[in-house]
């Protein structure tokens, strides 16, 4: 059960710690498939802006997916000539697969990552990493889709982006505008617990990422960009978006089965530490009556729809008992899932249980004022029936909602309950690569060839994670750039 007071296993968030002499704060990758000819104009051109503007220490790292062209010599010679830029080679394509290999191995505290033709103008990129030094959010995404945001492309790719933005509004509930740009960056704590969770290996990472993100509650932090379109892309667009659509099935069902353990990314409430020594004082009220509300209007609506209905072939008595029966059942699977945050089908049996009994005060309620009506007047008409279940209703509703809060969905106690076991030691997460081998340790000091692990330093790690990995797929069938 998800609810605001979670304490999950990420910190609050805090402003990082001024970096140790040759420890980079940030840890821009460069995604990189036969790109023999940009490679080197992109590298110098953000390394000389990072070197101008940037008052961290940095990393570039260039992450090779697999090129059969000179891309890995370039990148070899980039790495000579410039301290702050190193690569990483990976024999299998995708971009999801490459930015999971060098985020996982990186000691970075912050880490991000553009296309290799930085259609995205390099002043965002400050605006982009500073909400994440600060503590501020957990993740941030450039948008081109922003009303500030200033874009350069053809019809096609502006149909294509905005029809699939809006398709992940109207299937998975996404909030953030743009989920396709590259141009992102994460907080290596959240990086941690996100990327075992993130299944896919190329341009659905992104997507997916987020989604999980939101999900979970994590704050995503979205910067206006100025965009102009590669006219040279090698996307391919018709299996990409063959292949999203494919992730928006996949993560859209795992989410309605609630297969994924989201509650434990939750942030504690509030950052200030006066937050967390408050005790015994219920939080998400504000949200959840917010969400009671919205269903309680629709359920109401639904009711007297089906009030209507059934008076049509039946009296008030048996009208009223089957709408507010049919009416209830929606209710409570509704709130269930909306309000209190409930997924999957565990105990949904004897939630219904419980939601029938709430329905048969509710039931006692409504029928007594009928039952009042039908004393004091004959032949009742049917606009003054409907007021007086509006008013019955409207009083069982205050009822409900606090009999759904205090007994049928209650709230995660800090001692735990039959839903929630007591917790105990959490194992670490060791993220694997497809050959089985933890990453950071397959890819070197810092991610590269020595065989030895990346260096982590420990104010950035979370000893007291509780996921398991998913193993990203060891195929994709789609093309990188």
């Amino acid at each position: 059960m998800r609810t605001d007071s979670s304490p999950g296993t990420l910190p609050a968030r805090e402003h990082l710690p001024a970096a140790a002499a040759g420890t980079p704060v940030l840890d821009v990758v460069v995604p990189v498939y036969n790109e023999e000819k940009d490679l080197q104009p992109c590298v110098r051109r953000l390394h000389e802006h990072l070197a101008r503007t940037f008052p961290y220490p940095f990393r570039i790292t260039i992450a090779d997916n697999a090129s059969t062209d000179t891309t890995p010599q370039v990148a070899a010679r980039l790495e000579t000539e410039i301290p702050e830029v190193t690569h990483v080679r990976l024999e299998q394509k995708g971009r999801g697969r490459a930015l999971r290999a060098v985020w996982s191995a990186s000691d970075a505290p912050v880490l991000a990552y553009m296309d290799v033709d930085l259609s995205t103008d390099l002043n965002a990129l400050l605006p982009l990493v500073a909400p994440l030094i600060s503590g501020h959010s957990d993740l941030a995404i450039g948008s081109r889709l922003s009303r500030s945001s200033r874009v350069v492309r053809g019809a096609k790719r502006e149909f294509i982006s905005r029809s699939y933005n809006l398709i992940l509004r109207g299937s998975l509930q996404a909030r953030f505008s743009d989920a396709q740009c590259g141009f992102k960056a994460i907080r290596k704590d959240v990086a941690q617990v996100l990327l075992p969770l993130v299944e896919d290996t190329g341009w659905f990472f992104d997507t997916e990422m987020l989604v999980l993100a939101e999900r979970a509650g994590l704050r995503i932090h979205e910067v206006p960009v100025d965009w102009v379109d590669d006219p040279d892309s090698t996307v391919h667009i018709v299996r990409t978006a063959t292949d999203d659509l494919k992730g928006v099935w996949r993560v859209g069902r795992a989410l309605a089965t609630g297969s994924l353990p989201l509650d434990r990314l939750a942030r504690p409430f509030g950052d200030d530490p006066r937050d967390r020594e408050i005790k015994d004082v219920p939080t998400g009220l504000a949200r959840q009556l917010v969400g009671f509300c919205v269903v309680g209007a629709l359920s109401t609506l639904f009711y007297l729809l089906l009030y209507s209905l059934f008076r049509s072939f039946a009296g008030p008595q048996t009208a009223n008992a089957l709408a507010l029966l049919v009416s209830a059942v929606a209710n409570t699977a509704a709130n269930r899932r909306l309000t209190f945050g409930v997924r999957g089908r565990g105990g949904a049996v004897r939630h219904q249980a419980q939601g029938l009994v709430v329905f048969g005060i509710g039931l006692a309620l409504t029928s007594g004022s009928l039952a009042a009506l039908d004393a004091a007047t004959a032949d009742p008409a049917h606009s003054t029936e409907l007021a007086v279940l509006v008013a019955a209703n409207l009083a069982a509703t205050v009822l409900r909602f606090l009999l759904f809060r205090a007994w049928v969905f209650p709230e995660r106690r800090e001692d735990g309950d039959r839903r929630h076991p007591e917790p105990g030691p959490r194992p670490t997460v060791v993220a694997q690569n497809p050959h089985g081998t933890p990453y950071g340790t397959a890819y070197g000091s810092p991610y590269g060839t020595s065989g030895t692990s990346a260096p982590h330093d420990p104010a950035w790690r979370d000893s007291t994670l509780h996921l398991q990995p998913v193993r990203p797929h060891d195929t994709d069938p789609r093309e990188t750039r």
